[in-house]
């Protein structure tokens, strides 16, 4: 198996590169002048997606492949105040700049909604915002010009006191959603409340690949034992893949691999939480695993250390191919695992 590793919007090696610059609307109103402070919005867009493009030319000269973008591109986008100001038409040049270096380079690229995006919510005021958020990240990616390949992941949501009925209605509001946006959704297991196999369950029914997360589940696991993981429903979500590639028309795994996210925990006082670099043999035992069952595999890194613990990984799995283990180090963020 082939698995090329990622890291998440910020850079720990480059210098003045955020990608995420913002201004709160508390700070935006003290402006006075809105027409002034829209502007000033515009400018910290622009910088942000030059300092995407910078992150994405740095990801080119590490041989990484692999990225996610910063939710916080635009800031202040999707505030109600702000309604009637298009922030995405306003910096249209440089989201095409982004995403045509991206498409050259074949960059595998993605976003992450943040955790307000749900759509098991009871709430319709919430699954409005929802929407509203998951469509202009969507609107993002189409002023990229990305295709349906890239995508935003998100998770099911919260219990709100009784999880088969928002697991339920999570399926129902999600699935009423346009297929413009419905097409640019992953899902992924959490920490606290859905697992790997009932997010499974809502992936299968809405037809959306599932993004594995392998930190969650062993915080979260439901009952179900690594050997289940592996054995059973570890197949069901390499097949939400696999018809998603049908669906848009790809003919090899190389092209849409099935994509897992990768953190090691803080500290046994805190097991949820992320620690700053991700350890190898735990990953190397999940990914040897599922190695005979899928030919490629894409793994995201959720590390606060960034790129610096994909540099720290990759260092760990040379000593693992050194030392005669299951591990072939193909180029800087690439491995492959198994037969040699």
């Amino acid at each position: 198996m082939i698995v090329r590793f990622g890291f998440v919007a910020m850079s720990m090696v480059l210098d003045q590169a955020s990608p995420s610059r913002t201004m709160t609307y508390t700070a935006f109103a003290k402006l006075g002048d809105r027409e002034a402070g829209i502007r000033k919005l515009e400018r910290l867009a622009e910088q942000n997606l030059h300092n995407t493009l910078r992150l994405l030319k740095h990801c080119v000269m590490e041989e990484i492949e692999v990225y996610r973008f910063s939710s916080k591109l635009v800031p202040l986008a999707t505030h109600e105040a702000l309604s009637d100001w298009d922030a995405v038409e306003a910096v249209r040049p440089s989201f095409e700049e982004v995403g045509r270096y991206a498409t050259d380079r074949r960059l595998r690229v993605s976003f992450h909604p943040d955790h307000f995006c749900v759509f098991s919510t009871p709430r319709p005021e919430v699954l409005e915002k929802s929407e509203r958020d998951l469509a202009f990240h969507v609107r993002m990616l189409e002023a990229m010009k990305l295709g349906e390949t890239a995508k935003c992941n998100i998770h099911v949501g919260g219990a709100y006191g009784d999880k088969a009925a928002s697991g339920e209605r999570f399926v129902r509001q999600f699935g009423a959603l346009p297929a413009r946006l419905r097409n640019r959704v992953t899902l992924e297991n959490d920490d606290k409340t859905f697992t790997v196999r009932e997010t499974l369950e809502a992936a299968e029914a809405l037809q959306v690949p599932m993004v594995l997360d392998i930190h969650h589940h062993a915080v979260n696991d439901g009952g179900d034992s690594d050997m289940t993981l592996v054995r059973e429903l570890w197949p069901r979500i390499d097949a939400t893949w696999e018809r998603e590639r049908k669906r848009l028309g790809l003919k090899t795994a190389e092209e849409l691999p099935p994509k897992i996210h990768a953190s090691s925990p803080k500290s046994a006082s805190d097991p949820r939480g992320h620690a700053d670099y991700v350890e190898a043999e735990p990953l190397v035992a999940v990914l040897l695993a599922i190695a005979d069952h899928t030919p490629r595999l894409d793994c995201m890194l959720e590390a606060k250390a960034k790129d610096k613990a994909l540099f720290r990984l990759m260092d760990d799995m040379r000593a693992i191919e050194q030392n005669g283990g299951p591990v072939t180090v193909l180029n800087r963020s690439t491995i492959q695992i198994g037969d040699k």
